[in-house]
């Protein structure tokens, strides 16, 4: 049986997140610029976005710019601005026939006027799509998207719209960028680093953790097979204790 007969046939998850990691580190490895490793990793999440949504899984959310991204070279940060139109441009058919529809989350107050009304425009225009949901987090820092949470919630009990008392933990989730998309199952981080930089910090609370050396260009529909497997085979307890059978 093969690998993907064996994932298919077993719980995919409903949500999964991955660290873009390694672009850089690609093609420096290749004696590349680095932001030819930039464009080959916006390829490649246009491969395992579709492959994602043909396993049948409901959201995919990629970490792709940072709010601490900002400090890299001028030169990086201005190519990496210029990747959402690129993504747009080059993949919109195909999402398109793949039902694929894309939402945005992070910073906006930052953005260029054409990168904000491209954000805009996108996701008007794939909101009623069905199959998967690609969450680009851009500008996006899980520091930032709590403490921003935390103000609405403290503006709504100032305007008497909340008791104090009743704020619980699906209220703080309902003010998240995460909203709309099931609970997150499985966070991949590519390259070899392992730790999370400052994403999905609230969601990844119960989600199995999966770190592989390959870097995000490399990483192909195989090794998100083998990160599936990986996790399907993990006892997901949620902090209790499954009884013997």
């Amino acid at each position: 049986m093969s690998l993907e007969s064996k994932v298919r046939g077993r719980y995919i998850p409903k949500h999964i997140a991955i660290i873009l990691d390694g672009n850089g580190r690609w093609a420096k490895k290749r004696n590349m610029p680095r932001n030819l490793g930039h464009k080959r990793g916006t390829l490649n999440l246009k491969n395992i976005t579709i492959a994602c949504n043909v396993l049948g899984i409901k959201a995919l959310s990629v970490y792709a710019f940072s709010t601490e991204n900002w400090k890299r070279p001028k030169e990086e940060v201005d190519y990496l601005m210029e990747l959402p139109k690129q993504f747009t441009e080059d993949y919109k058919g195909q999402f398109k026939e793949n039902d694929i529809r894309v939402m945005f989350s992070g910073r906006r107050d930052r953005m260029s006027k054409v990168n904000y009304d491209l954000m805009l425009e996108i996701e008007e225009k794939t909101k009623d799509r069905e199959g998967l949901i690609l969450n680009v987090c851009f500008d996006y820092g899980s520091h930032f998207e709590i403490t921003e949470a935390v103000k609405q919630i403290a503006k709504d009990v100032k305007d008497n719209n909340v008791d104090i008392s009743d704020i619980n933990e699906d209220m703080i989730a309902s003010n998240l960028y995460t909203k709309e998309l099931p609970p997150l199952d499985l966070m991949i981080r590519t390259s070899g680093e392992q730790r999370i930089s400052n994403f999905l910090l609230w969601q990844l609370a119960y989600s199995e953790l999966y770190f592989t050396k390959k870097f995000w260009p490399e990483f192909s529909k195989k090794e998100l097979l083998k990160a599936l497997d990986n996790f399907q085979n993990r006892d997901r307890k949620f902090g209790g204790l499954k009884e013997k059978k």
